[in-house]
């Protein structure tokens, strides 16, 4: 402001000696009076503008400043409601949520494994941090379904999936046992919400690829169904997904004597994972609490056209399976 006050043509129009002069002379009042009015006017103008400007900036900075971001400060209650992971932006903010896991960064993370190839078939031990934008490992982690981490693991081909949950040492180097079944390409999620030092969650899903060295050959996708069967049991789901819009999606499970007793797996009854066919992008979409007329209830909402395929995780009699479904999104 002090420059803009300077830069006000007082001097030019109405100087000290020529006003003297002026006087002494017997000048034209009119024309003095007339010549005061419009400085003045002048510089409360300039001054008006140099506030105003001050002001707005003030504001907008403050804004930024005293604002904090949504998606640092606000978090869904781990198990009180359905929801999925993706973008945090993008879920905050109403629109469809971007797939998760396709880089290896995000949100000032970094997932870092100890070593990515595996001898296919035979069992291993996948070690991994998650580090800070310093590089430290970072330790404090919220649980969330039961579990600090939720690690998925599946062969590019969207066949092996894995659903696993590692334990973290006091360094922050998380372990578990694993085995890739075939050689390949696999492509490994590690699924959480750190903890910051103010107590906010942030949650985030990180994707690595690992490798089976070996005769790679892919298998097709299956074609779309509504029904498959897994260790006896009959899965089948209703609802018809959509690009970009949330709809329900429910799945019923039944055994040979009608619907089977489902049980909470990881303080839910299902929990549903979504790849896409081509970038793998990943969804992990939690459900309703409570079962729907015996069903398990999602809401569902897939980021764009493409195949994708879904993979439920169910428990009945203390044991987990998984179904699987392929789905076409036009």
């Amino acid at each position: 402001m002090p420059e803009q006050l300077s830069a006000v043509p007082v001097p030019d129009q109405v100087s000290a000696a020529p006003l003297v002069d002026q006087v002494s002379a017997g000048p034209d009042r009119s024309t003095l009076r007339l010549a005061l009015v419009v400085g003045g006017l002048v510089l409360a103008v300039l001054l008006g503008f140099g506030l105003g400007r001050l002001n707005a900036t003030g504001a907008a900075t403050g804004a930024a400043a005293g604002s904090p971001s949504l998606a640092v400060e606000h978090t869904d209650p781990p198990g009180v409601a359905p929801h999925s992971h993706g973008s945090a932006t993008a879920a905050d903010q109403g629109a469809a949520p971007e797939p998760g896991g396709l880089a290896i960064s995000s949100a000032g993370l970094t997932l870092m494994p100890l070593a990515t190839e595996f001898a296919a078939g035979r069992p291993g031990q996948l070690r991994f941090q998650v580090r800070d934008a310093q590089r430290r490992p970072v330790t404090r982690f919220a649980i969330v379904h039961d579990k600090p981490m939720h690690l998925i693991v599946v062969r590019r081909d969207l066949t092996g999936y894995q659903h696993l949950h590692p334990t973290m040492a006091a360094d922050g180097t998380w372990s578990v046992p694993l085995t890739l079944t075939q050689a390949g390409l696999w492509r490994a999620y590690a699924d959480f919400t750190v903890v910051a030092d103010n107590g906010a969650q942030t949650a985030v899903t990180l994707g690595t690829d690992l490798v089976a060295p070996g005769d790679y050959r892919p298998r097709p996708l299956p074609g779309p169904v509504t029904s498959t069967t897994v260790d006896g049991f009959t899965v089948g789901y209703q609802g018809v997904p959509q690009a970009g819009t949330t709809v329900p999606l429910t799945f019923r499970v039944d055994g040979a004597g009608g619907a089977a007793p489902l049980e909470r797996y990881l303080g839910a009854y299902g929990h549903l994972v979504a790849l896409r066919e081509g970038d793998l992008g990943y969804l992990h979409v939690h459900p309703e609490t409570e079962l729907v007329d015996g069903q398990i209830k999602f809401w569902l909402t897939t980021p764009g056209p493409g195949r994708y395929r879904l993979y439920l995780d169910f428990q009945v009699n203390t044991e987990v399976r998984t179904a699987e479904f392929t789905l076409t999104i036009p």
